[in-house]
């Protein structure tokens, strides 16, 4: 029996992305509602919320771009080369939000700390709007010589369609990190933020169903893999489950199934993305002959199994240190002379 290993790996890069949406979302969530705070106290509660796991999160990230860039060499030169201006800013973006949560608490001056405040929320909901442009620049199609060079400028990718995507990418974040101080906050903050989980979910939906039908409308290639496997529509009625679920939960008060629900609903929709997607790895508009896909962007055959091997040695250690962590640091966030 032969192995589609471009297939496997088409999979396993999308895994390792989920896996940075799920974990460092709800760590994006959390700045970009960081504002919302009324007191020093509190901000220092949401920032120590996250303080134990933002720097392990973001571990996915680099371990995906890793992957991308050994199994889909091509897809990588093309993106980070087409998206430099874009990767920059965003990279610029997570630097600051590194640099304002290590920053903030370090002098007690107000303006000092209201700058840190500013740079930590701005920037997260800059990377999350950008990881959005990024995903609604992909499903949308870029435009790709027979070179596999991309010939836009930056702002062509800022389209209608792709800065859609970006808002309901702040949005899904927002909500996901609301739900997840749920579980970490407790008193009359914890309260309160059970309003903004609402609030946030209302949001989520509204920018939800428009870039829905915005895909349907203008974007049907997307539509096409799961139109010819009928089966996989499975995917989309289990992520409105998931969804619909949240403010059940939340209403129950059984946060941490609400918080399990939203981690479903992320992984349900990037799955969609990736059998929207499937086989193409950047769709070139408006030649589609140009495209990248999972087997003229490849590495080896070779290289893909070698590859595989080490990935299934190498993803549950990841895997083990990542519950190790999040079960040492359970519980409510309590402050200490030596937090955030």
């Amino acid at each position: 029996m032969n192995i589609d290993l471009n297939s496997i790996w088409f999979s396993l890069v999308g895994v390792l992305f989920a896996g940075y949406a799920i974990l460092d979302g709800f760590d994006l969530g959390v700045g970009a509602l960081h504002l919302f705070t009324r007191t020093d106290e509190e901000r220092r509660i949401l920032i120590n919320s996250i303080g134990p796991v933002w720097d392990g999160n973001e571990v996915w990230l680099v371990t995906g771009g890793g992957a991308l860039f050994a199994a889909f060499p091509m897809v990588y030169a093309t993106a980070f080369s087409g998206f430099y201006l874009a990767m920059m800013f965003l990279l610029f973006a997570l630097i600051f939000r590194a640099v304002a949560i290590e920053f903030r608490s370090k002098q007690p001056h107000k303006w000092w700390r209201q700058m840190w405040d500013i740079s930590f929320s701005i920037s997260s909901m800059v990377s999350g709007l950008l990881i959005g442009v990024a995903l609604g620049n992909i499903a949308r199609g870029i435009p790709l010589d027979a070179q596999f060079e991309y010939g836009g400028g930056f702002f062509n990718l800022l389209n209608p369609y792709a800065v859609i995507v970006g808002l309901t990418t702040v949005a899904l974040f927002m909500m996901h990190g609301a739900i997840y101080l749920v579980l970490k906050t407790e008193g009359a903050l914890h309260e309160r933020i059970r309003g903004w989980v609402n609030n946030a979910i209302i949001l989520f939906v509204i920018f939800y169903i428009a870039t829905t039908m915005a895909t349907l409308l203008y974007i049907p290639h997307m539509m096409e893999y799961i139109k010819s496997h009928p089966i996989l529509f499975v995917v989309a009625f289990l992520n409105m489950l998931a969804i619909a679920n949240i403010p059940r939960e939340i209403h129950l008060r059984y946060d941490r199934r609400a918080f399990l629900s939203s981690c479903a609903s992320i992984l349900a929709l990037l799955t969609l993305f990736g059998i929207g997607m499937y086989p193409y790895m950047i769709y070139s508009l408006p030649n589609p002959e140009h495209s990248l896909t999972i087997y003229n962007a490849a590495s080896s055959q070779k290289t893909l199994q070698i590859m595989l091997i080490i990935a299934a040695m190498g993803m549950p250690l990841a895997l083990t240190y990542t519950i190790a962590i999040y079960r040492i640091f359970r519980g409510k966030v309590k402050l200490e002379p030596t937090s955030y």
